[in-house]
């Protein structure tokens, strides 16, 4: 079995594309399940941000891996199969290794060094842990990944350095404004984006802030963590004559902020310019937006096109989390590696212990004039000689599975011994469950 990973991100795909992509956690499992039906991918996991839609596989051949993954992830997002392939990366064996270490560290993000990614990772593994999809395999591929992507934020200053799409976005629009100092802001939504664009915005001084979202308990506690009033749903219109700027960060599956709705806003504004920032995916303000009168409208693609401090983070802090990240790949490849002569190495002492075992009886039947005690001594005597022969290969054989070469070594070793191959298929093929990620 060998790691896959086949997805399209804010790197090779558009907009409109991801956003069509977009999968809830009922179609993610769902996706995760079929994956594992096809007979072509043992394990699944699916890493879904509003800027990646990748799947990390198990697989026993590549060819009939990428082929499964790619048809039912056309089939779930409903994008066409020619056009998904064309937008899509595929990475394989050490490169996919390699790339989920990346994500977990914040390195393949928009914003590089942003901190959210990892607990998508995690998300993406309890998800897939919950669809019963994830074995030993994967398991051991996430959360070394996760523990990678902490490593980084405690070893380097790349976290520290970068900036949060929430950051780049306010950037932008503080640019626009001039300044955020004594403004106006409203924030439509109450999750985490929009916690950290309240706080960020008071922090940049904004004169009032207003907090609008479909649940009134939710807009509340948000508003009064930050010394901001709520605005109702149904006040929506007239809070939008107001403000200077639009922050929104919905759940919401249709755009919250309409054309219609903006231009009977903007009529009432007097010619003041507003700039909305939409941090939402699938879109929280209609494109067609941008091009109303007096319309800043920051989105995403935006951001992703020429948003200001992008990639953000340090050049020093880039290389040394890089450098990480080779450093745990090695490490996880020659664990993986010397794991897999294991069974062997096994399979061979189980031979040993047989032989030595069927000898030590048919000496006793030839010789039961011996008494006990020298028959322990005969035995204990073999079983060192049979102890000390194995030992040099076995623990040599364990030494070299971290190299490139090790699957030669173990491979010989199997010729030279005659081990039974089901015996070592059979050892091979255990996998305790993992434990559950807490």
């Amino acid at each position: 079995m060998s790691h896959l990973v086949v997805g399209l991100s804010h790197h090779t795909a558009p907009l409109g594309l991801l956003e069509r992509s977009l999968l809830d956690q009922q179609q993610g499992e769902k996706l995760l399940r079929d994956l594992v039906d096809t007979g072509h991918v043992a394990e699944a996991a699916v890493i879904a941000t509003c800027n990646r839609l990748e799947v990390v596989a198990d697989v026993e051949r590549f060819h009939a891996g990428v082929d499964a993954v790619c048809d039912c992830l056309a089939a779930h997002t409903g994008v066409g199969l020619d056009e998904l392939r064309s937008h899509l990366y595929v990475h394989y064996e050490e490169r996919a290794v390699r790339h989920v270490f990346t994500v977990a560290a914040g390195l393949d993000s928009m914003v590089v060094g942003e901190t959210q990614i990892l607990g998508q990772v995690r998300t993406a593994l309890r998800h897939a842990q919950d669809a019963g999809t994830v074995a030993r395999s994967l398991h051991e591929l996430l959360r070394q990944a996760l523990h990678v992507g902490k490593r980084v934020q405690a070893e380097t200053e790349l976290s520290g350095t970068s900036r949060s799409l929430v950051d780049v976005g306010l950037g932008a629009a503080a640019s626009a404004l001039t300044g955020l100092t004594d403004k106006v802001a409203l924030v439509i939504g109450a999750g985490t984006m929009s916690s950290l664009a309240s706080h960020a915005l008071r922090r940049a001084g904004v004169a009032t802030l207003l907090v609008a979202n479909r649940s009134a308990n939710r807009a509340a506690h948000l508003a009064a963590a930050v010394d901001g009033r709520v605005v109702a749903p149904e006040s929506l219109t007239d809070a939008l004559a107001t403000v200077d700027l639009v922050v929104s960060c919905t759940a919401s599956t249709t755009p919250v902020l309409t054309v219609g709705a903006l231009s009977d806003a903007i009529a009432a504004r007097g010619g003041r310019p507003l700039v909305l920032v939409d941090l939402a995916m699938p879109r929280d303000v209609e494109p067609a937006a941008a091009d109303l009168p007096g319309v800043e409208l920051i989105s995403l693609e935006t951001l992703r096109t020429g948003g200001p401090g992008l990639p953000g983070a340090g050049v020093d802090s880039v290389s040394a989390a890089r450098e990480i990240v080779t450093d745990e790949v090695a490490t996880f490849l020659g664990a993986l590696r010397a794991a897999l002569v294991v069974p062997t190495v096994v399979a061979l002492r189980s031979m040993a212990a047989e032989v030595v075992a069927a000898e030590l009886a048919r000496l006793e039947g030839r010789l039961p004039e011996l008494e006990p005690g020298e028959l322990d001594e005969i035995q204990i005597s073999v079983r060192r000689v049979v102890d000390k022969l194995l030992h040099a290969p076995t623990v040599r054989v364990k030494e070299l599975a971290g190299d490139e070469t090790g699957p030669d070594y173990e491979r010989a070793l199997r010729h030279l011994f005659a081990l039974d191959p089901r015996a070592v298929e059979a050892l091979s093929a255990y996998d305790p469950a993992p434990e559950v990620l807490p």
